[in-house]
């Protein structure tokens, strides 16, 4: 077969389609060629294995922080974010190319191989100084990358029926995935860079505050699942008030089990996936008011300590799952509510999947500007620490905008760190939902498979 090169990249040439009509994707704007690159400079990077992570060495390295080990958590930081990209550019180069032509891929595509070009460029980090100018490119790609998750998930259903949906679900859980692994190391290096400059951080300083001596860098060593449940509780308690109004009456959320169980963990992630659980049963709950002949069932959560894992669990009489969106529910990629929740992906965009982003968009001056204030719920204030994720505040979704990859994306960040994520339901009476959670941080991240290099 002839082989075509399209901008420095070899590709097997294919038999022309004729399509019987235009592709929906690109019915939403002019399709766009993104930029391969050298694909000599990329194999390079390709050629290299992704080395994973467990949130114990996570904690080793800022446990007793030395500008020694802040350099190497550096240059970790700098070899590996370029290596995970490459892996991603080359697994988008293998998709059709009508797929990736898609003008939200194509942004996607745009922003990892900028990104790619920017930390492979990073020469051998030696000095404090080399760090913080580092951690500059750092938190600039982060932000940028802000309109990864809708851009994909807008890109995935607008190529619907373009290629196999199980693949284009493999697809987008790969990207999702490293995508988290890869923030989850540069924040938690942009964490550790925090605490060497601050006050507290050198001999006979300021005794650190309190509230931070559960931390390292952004891993929580003691996470209280009660402590996580009431909060993301009352918060979701709070949205459901603002978005169904304060007179509907809101479930009652009941805990117990093992109420002192304690595990490290990274606080955001566990907050986004208890806070989509429990919104899901609030939600249900007040929707099937009608049904209750007295006051709305409220929703139990068990929380279940074992040697090696904590199980949570979160039960409620909701009505369970309708056996049409059942065989969809893991999917960001078909369903029958699919063209809806593309409606409604257009109005975000920018994600973080933070639980704190829930909140409607901030009111404008007259002048076009955003005010710096917050509307969300007041109980975000009452998180069990200090620390919130960095790019909190420069995001925000409506709570009450159906996206469709809540449970999804809950998933992917469960099996993350080699836990997981099921629901089994009862249609017409409830669901339950199980969370395992890794309880001693030996785990590694759970890496995706590397990019083939023969994979073009």
């Amino acid at each position: 077969m002839q082989l075509l090169r399209f901008r420095g990249r070899a590709s097997v040439k294919r038999p022309s389609l004729q399509p019987t009509s235009i592709p929906q994707c690109w019915n939403r704007g002019a399709a766009t060629s993104p930029a391969w690159g050298q694909a000599s400079v990329l194999d390079q990077w390709v050629q290299r294995e992704a080395r994973p992570i467990s949130l114990r060495q996570l904690t080793f390295f800022g446990r007793t922080l030395t500008e020694h080990r802040l350099l190497s958590s550096a240059n970790y930081v700098r070899t590996e974010l370029p290596t995970r990209i490459a892996h991603r550019l080359r697994d988008m180069q293998t998709l059709p190319y009508v797929v990736v032509t898609n003008k939200h891929m194509s942004h996607v595509y745009d922003l990892y191989h900028k990104a790619f070009e920017a930390f492979r460029k990073v020469k051998d980090i030696r000095t404090i100084e080399d760090n913080d100018d580092f951690c500059d490119i750092i938190n600039k790609t982060l932000r940028e990358h802000l309109t990864v998750i809708p851009s994909l998930a807008v890109g995935v259903i607008e190529c619907q029926g373009l290629m196999d949906p199980e693949g284009m679900d493999k697809f987008i859980n790969t990207m999702l995935r490293s995508r988290i692994s890869r923030r989850v190391i540069a924040e938690q290096h942009l964490s550790l860079t925090e605490t060497f400059h601050s006050p507290w951080h050198f001999p006979n300083a300021q005794h650190q505050n309190e509230a931070n001596t559960d931390f390292v860098g952004e891993v929580f060593l003691r996470c209280s699942a009660k402590e996580v449940v009431e909060h993301c509780g009352k918060l979701a308690q709070d949205l459901a008030r603002h978005a169904f109004g304060s007179k509907t009456p809101i479930p009652q959320i009941n805990i117990r089990g093992h109420l002192d169980a304690t595990f490290p963990y990274i606080l955001s992630h566990l907050e986004y996936i208890i806070g989509e659980l429990l919104r899901n049963s609030i939600q249900a709950l007040i929707e099937r008011q009608d049904v209750y002949s007295g006051e709305i069932p409220p929703i139990e959560v068990l929380i279940c300590e074992a040697p090696q894992h904590v199980i949570i669990r979160v039960s409620d009489q909701g009505g369970g799952v309708p056996h049409d969106v059942l065989p969809y529910l893991w999917s960001f990629s078909k369903g029958p509510r699919s063209q809806a929740r593309l409606k409604n992906l257009l109005q975000v965009p920018k994600m973080a999947a933070t639980m704190q982003e829930l909140r409607n968009p901030p009111p404008k001056h007259k002048d076009g500007r955003s005010s710096s204030s917050s509307n969300s719920s007041s109980s975000s204030k009452q998180i069990p620490s200090n620390k919130e994720s960095s790019l909190s505040s420069l995001t925000f979704r409506p709570p009450n905008l159906r996206l469709g990859m809540g449970l999804p994306l809950s998933r992917i960040f469960a099996e993350y760190w080699a836990g997981s994520l099921a629901l089994h339901s009862l249609e017409g009476y409830g669901a339950d939902a199980f969370l395992q959670i890794s309880k001693l941080g030996n785990k590694n991240e759970q890496l995706t498979t590397r990019a083939s290099m023969d994979a073009v």
